[in-house]
């Protein structure tokens, strides 16, 4: 990991948003092997101060998801809250991926990208599961209104 991150500051490239593991809950009890979950996370918008995301999204249990071969599905939900105050950065991309965690051995990713819907003063995070020859239309989206913070006007 120290590699990764040691690269992508040569390559002047955003460093992908940590996620906090806060808990799971048990869906299927199985005797031998682990359970399958729902399990949610907490990671902030690396670029944007003042945001914080909280994901939800199923992980398999079994022997494949103890061995780390279970394609975890593309169920997912999220929802981001202004926690401070927020400053958006001069360089912000129109849509710009905030955070990515694999689901598979192999090709399958869980991404959570933002817009900005200036009209609106609104960001709007999406979250879906992509995968390298065939994707799902399983998505969600949560949105944050900019807002004055405390005691700034």
């Amino acid at each position: 990991m120290t590699i990764l991150f040691l690269v992508m500051a040569w390559l002047h490239l955003p460093a992908p948003a940590m996620a906090d593991e806060l808990g799971c809950v048990s869906t299927t009890f199985r005797l031998l092997s682990p359970n399958d979950k729902i399990c949610v996370d907490a990671f902030r918008d690396p670029k944007v101060d003042g945001v914080v995301c909280h994901i939800s999204r199923a992980q398999t249990g079994g022997m494949k998801g103890m061995v780390g071969l279970a394609e975890d599905t593309s169920d997912a939900s999220i929802a981001c809250r202004q926690i401070g105050p927020i400053t958006l950065p001069s360089n912000m991309k129109e849509d710009e991926e905030v955070f990515d965690e694999r689901r598979s051995i192999l090709f399958k990713k869980l991404r959570v990208v933002r817009f900005f819907d200036k009209a609106n003063n609104t960001l709007v995070y999406l979250s879906y599961s992509d995968k390298l020859v065939e994707g799902s239309p399983k998505n969600a989206i949560s949105t944050v209104p900019i807002m004055p913070w405390g005691s700034a006007k």
